[in-house]
């Protein structure tokens, strides 16, 4: 991962302060360790901290067009740089990389903001366009790449990876947001575009934000959203292999780099098809890295042994004591607001652990929630199918009844939810790595950079 921060004068083209330019990117140090860089001009200052991924030599940021009019920092990778690339160098454009960071500025010089219909990657970027006097800030369709950004009163608009930075500045509102609070014992994070303080928001997801010079400061707008459409009648098994073929595609754009990659292994349904389809893809072993907590219950290392074992992937695992709380102080300092996720001591330790070895790791995250993995899925469309059965009359109490037994049930045996997707691996282990049943798996293959 990389870091962005700057601060954009809208009113006019005052001095901007570079020495809190500085400061804002430089707290982002951790998430770009490989170097720095800057752009100043009247109204305007952006930096970026860069962790080197593609083009390790040329691909230095602030990047610019042919004639330094249009200048880029940016956080993420766009995996169909490629093909774009040679797009826009058929259109005229002169490419002095071939890192996926210049393909933001000419794809923006041709396209305007269509530039994002297509971009295929996670990513967070602010462009400026000094002909236009404007700034163009933008996140990828899930909101894989952070952005924060607060418009301040006296006409500057801060923005950067992490709330952190936004913090150095002494006329940040740093107000509590009672909404957030809310939204935050609701849900166990505070979700966009909320931020725990009143005066600072997110780019949501497949949002963008474009403040021009002179004019007022602007509301961000939506550039994508998901959509279900019912499509043609197909077979299961032609259905079950464009599914593996998407997802195997997915997962090769996410293993183009110039340094060493792996994936994190948990034995579930997630991680276990990353892992299937990178075993496929490369001739050498797959880096994968686990956690083992040794608690019964709760310890999925052997599923992940097993996944490991079955693709002969060159395996790590890292015990950690699950009553150890000496990552509090410091994850509080990572996260700068209220999050109250219980995997994040483990994440934490894997992606330590993977940084060791590895620059990048590919991760499952969200391939539960899209295949399946978790048994509430299962009674979900058992509700469905007799929902449809019922009266209208019978509804209210029968589903009333079920409302206040499920999700709790008490009463049943216990059986964590870390646990259950975790039966998958027994219909893994055995598959050859084309066999079509891997459609149980997860296309969400997202790459992160370790320690993120």
């Amino acid at each position: 991962m990389c870091g962005i921060a700057g601060i954009f004068d809208y009113r006019g083209p005052a001095e901007i302060d570079r020495t809190l330019v500085r400061r804002m990117t430089d707290v982002l140090g951790h998430r770009g360790p490989d170097g720095d860089g800057f752009y100043f001009a009247p109204g305007v200052g952006l930096g970026h901290r860069r962790l080197a991924i593609v083009d390790l030599v040329t691909g230095d940021q602030p990047l610019f067009n042919e004639d330094g009019t249009i200048c880029v920092v940016y956080n993420g990778e766009i995996y169909n740089f490629q093909p774009l690339m040679a797009e826009l160098a058929a259109l005229g454009h002169i490419f002095r990389t071939r890192c996926d960071s210049e393909v933001i500025v000419h794809a923006w010089e041709e396209w305007g903001v269509g530039c994002l219909d297509r971009f295929n990657g996670m990513f967070a970027f602010a462009l400026w366009d000094a002909t236009r006097e404007m700034l163009f800030l933008a996140r990828d369709r899930l909101g894989e790449k952070p952005l924060y950004y607060s418009f301040l009163p006296d006409g500057r608009l801060l923005f950067a990876s992490e709330l952190k930075s936004l913090l150095l500045s002494p006329r940040l509102d740093r107000k509590l947001d009672p909404l957030a609070i809310e939204e935050f014992f609701a849900f166990g994070y505070v979700p966009d575009p909320r931020s725990i303080y009143r005066g600072v928001r997110k780019i949501a997801p497949a949002h963008y934000l474009l403040v021009r010079r002179g004019e007022p400061a602007p509301e961000p707008r939506t550039y994508w959203d998901l959509r279900f459409l019912d499509g043609a009648p197909a077979r299961r098994d032609e259905v079950q292999e464009e599914l593996i073929a998407r997802l195997r595609e997915s997962v090769r754009m996410r293993m183009i780099a110039d340094v060493p990659l792996g994936a994190f292994l948990s034995g579930g349904v997630d991680s276990s098809g990353v892992v299937a389809m990178m075993a496929g893809l490369k001739a050498e072993p797959v880096s994968t890295f686990s956690i083992s907590f040794g608690a019964k219950g709760w310890d999925e290392s052997a599923f992940a042994l097993e996944i490991a074992q079955r693709y002969g992937t060159d395996h790590h695992v890292k015990v950690v004591d699950p009553n150890s709380f000496d990552l509090v102080d410091r994850l509080a300092t990572i996260y700068d607001e209220p999050f109250g996720d219980s995997s994040a001591m483990p994440t934490f330790k894997v992606c330590a652990t993977a940084r060791e070895n590895v620059t990048v790791a590919l991760s499952g995250d969200g391939g539960d929630e899209v295949f399946a993995g978790y048994r509430r899925y299962r009674w979900h469309c058992f509700e469905e199918r007799v929902r449809r059965l019922l009266p209208a009359t019978l509804r209210r109490p029968f589903f009333g009844l079920l409302g206040a037994a499920y999700p709790k049930l008490d009463w049943a045996p216990p059986r964590s939810a870390q646990k259950r997707p975790c039966k998958s691996w027994r219909a893994i282990r055995s598959m050859p790595i084309s066999h079509p049943s891997l459609f149980a798996v997860t296309s969400f293959a997202a790459g992160c950079s370790a320690g993120a």
